[in-house]
């Protein structure tokens, strides 16, 4: 392995596909999800609040074609020559019939400058009828799907309340990948329950899986969650991360990953008036160069210690 190799980072992934600048644009495109509506749960993941992805251009009340415009406007003034992704990242944005699907994917396609979608959902969302309309898709356009993971534990997932296995992310992730789709992945590092070897053993997992991007947060307790009420209650419950303690850990985590996994970040920035804790008051590039320094001090890698 090259010295100079610590990770796959996500831009030069890019870079690959777009011979320019490209960057992501969230949205929020009416979506619910089956674990609020009562299909498979109410009340969401215990953790969860959707307050905390969105920026203020994302909004249910506007169309997707605005939300695109606003948030080119925003990303244009530094980069004017910038082009874009629809990222259907609020809820499950593969929740319902496909002939809807198909007209809010393909709005934003019609957004003159956006090259792509990336299309964030459950692994139970994901129907054949669907992904073989995706693959057609991705004939044209860039198509990445990312799945939320956050557990390859079961009983982690039934105590967050997922309203899904891990059986079902193997299933869905397999399905996509199958079909010549880049598959992505979102996990969360300290959930309730979870020890440090059971983390590692996670990367060995999710490297068995036909995955090309990861994304690893924090758990972060935010304000209106059941997880914040259950904290409240049972602290000694978790292990909210320090800093130096979550980059040792993120940095031993990588080592265990396959080494063509492309790494999309390791920490998540909530608003800091819902973010009850950790708050360590970085940026995600602050973040990233305090985990590339430990790594070179520890002559660290991805996938240097991968037993597979």
């Amino acid at each position: 392995m090259s010295q100079s190799f610590l990770y796959n980072e996500f831009t030069p992934f890019l870079k690959k596909y777009f011979p320019f600048k490209v960057q992501k644009i969230s949205l929020n495109a009416g979506f619910t999800c089956p674990n609020r509506d009562g299909s498979k749960g109410k009340g969401g993941c215990t953790y969860c609040n959707n307050q905390t992805f969105n920026p203020d251009y994302c909004r249910t009340e506007k169309s997707i074609t605005r939300q695109l415009e606003e948030g080119k406007q925003f990303f244009a003034r530094k980069y004017p020559d910038m082009k874009y992704l629809a990222y259907f990242q609020a809820y499950t944005n593969t929740y319902g019939e496909l002939e809807e699907l198909k007209k809010k994917y393909e709005e934003a396609l019609s957004v003159p400058d956006v090259v792509g979608l990336v299309i964030g959902t459950r692994p139970d969302c994901m129907p054949d009828s669907l992904l073989d309309y995706l693959q057609e898709l991705n004939k044209k356009y860039f198509v990445l799907v990312e799945y939320g993971i956050e557990s390859t534990n079961d009983i982690t997932l039934k105590r967050i309340n997922r309203g899904h296995t891990y059986n079902d992310t193997v299933d869905a992730v397999r399905r996509t990948a199958e079909r010549g789709l880049l598959t992505g992945g979102h996990v969360i590092l300290g959930l309730p329950g979870e020890t440090h070897e059971l983390l590692i053993k996670q990367a060995e997992e999710l490297s068995k899986l036909p995955i090309t991007t990861l994304k690893i947060h924090q758990l972060q307790l935010i304000r209106g969650t059941r997880m914040a009420n259950e904290y409240n209650e049972s602290p000694g419950d978790f292990h909210l991360f320090d800093l130096e303690t979550y980059i040792d850990t993120v940095v031993e985590y990588i080592q265990h990953l396959r080494p063509d996994i492309v790494l999309e970040r390791f920490v998540s920035q909530s608003p800091k008036e819902l973010l009850i804790a950790p708050d360590w008051g970085l940026k995600n590039y602050e973040f990233t160069a305090k985990v590339q320094k430990r790594m070179r001090e520890r002559e660290a890698y991805q996938g240097k210690a991968l037993s597979l």
